[in-house]
């Protein structure tokens, strides 16, 4: 009889599960290849550690994790602040039943690498963008969608070409300034707004493209390319770490080594 009472599952347990690992999952989708993740790991880390110091009974050790643990809600909050708020602005979207991409659990689990990556069309555009001094930020998307930064832009949601690239980035086009994001072979959109570091490394000649491109490397696994006006030149930015005056040969050969 205790055993029967121990292993009885009720429905709303069922229910419980079911919605726990649905939050898991849209939680995942918000922070994947983001700096966001690893700093949740180490949390985990240091929740860990504190157990075993607690188990050990090594109490100076235990005294000053303790204290980190007992703020770390709070420290939470403020260190996840911009997925939070992401998080609540999904959850009071109406739209999200309808978005078909986002299924119950993990069937539609999947990575979202751009697998047909239209490299040489990106690097043939950014080599004649660079010819004619014409400014240009491209951000090209692996795991993490950015999404939020999608939704600061005008939606394209069209295939990468080298002539589609150059009219977006013509001065006197309405989507030059900003950025463009690419997933796979499409341009999601362009004129999308995006963070700008703080990282005092950058030299001072820099411009927010330069900085933007940092920007957001530094918050996401994306990689941008940045085509400077005043100078002609190429760089890229990957994991907040700015590579400058690339030619389309280094360009090319970075990106397929990323993306292939």
């Amino acid at each position: 009889m205790i055993l029967t009472g121990l292993f009885t599952i009720r429905i709303v347990d069922i229910i419980d599960i079911i919605l726990f690992a649905i939050l898991l999952y849209e939680i995942y989708n918000l922070v994947k290849g983001t700096a966001a993740i690893r700093i949740f790991i180490g949390f985990i880390a240091v929740y860990i550690l504190w157990k075993v110091v607690k188990s050990l009974q090594m109490h100076l050790l235990t005294e000053i994790l303790g204290q980190f643990i007992s703020v770390g809600v709070l420290a939470i909050v403020i260190v996840f602040q911009p997925e939070i708020r992401q998080f609540l602005l999904m959850i009071g979207n109406t739209r999200i039943i309808k978005n078909q991409r986002k299924r119950f659990l993990f069937w539609k689990l999947k990575i979202n690498n751009p697998v047909n990556l239209s490299i040489d069309k990106i690097v043939k555009a950014c080599q004649k963008m660079a010819e004619t001094h014409t400014g240009a930020l491209i951000v090209i998307t692996q795991r993490n969608e950015l999404n939020q930064f999608v939704a600061t832009g005008q939606t394209v949601d069209a295939r990468i070409s080298e002539v589609l690239l150059e009219t977006i980035f013509f001065k006197n086009s309405p989507l030059h300034d900003g950025a463009v994001i690419i997933l796979g072979s499409n341009i999601r959109a362009a004129r999308c707004i995006l963070p700008v570091s703080n990282n005092s490394n950058i030299p001072a000649h820099y411009g927010l493209r330069h900085r933007a491109a940092v920007g957001i490397t530094e918050k996401s696994d994306a990689v941008a390319i940045i085509v400077s006006e005043e100078r002609g030149d190429i760089a890229y930015s990957y994991e907040g770490r700015l590579v400058a005056n690339v030619t389309p040969v280094n360009l090319s050969n970075f990106l397929e080594k990323i993306f292939q």
